[in-house]
């Protein structure tokens, strides 16, 4: 299966509690802390709600 790595690029701080609880259920501590997940629909679905605060490329 692919991987994706994601990395925090902005401050979640100012942002919906919803987008904060996503932030951290993908495992982003800080900014630019880096994290590998596998290309699941799951973990796209989460991408998506917060892709202006991350980057994502695939390995």
């Amino acid at each position: 299966m692919n991987k994706i790595r994601i990395k925090l690029i902005r401050s979640p701080l100012g942002c919906k509690p919803s987008q904060r609880l996503t932030i951290k259920a993908l495992g982003l501590k800080r900014m630019n802390h880096t994290v590998e997940h596998n290309n699941t629909p799951q973990i796209r679905g989460m991408v998506d709600r917060v892709r202006h605060l991350i980057s994502v490329e695939e390995i």
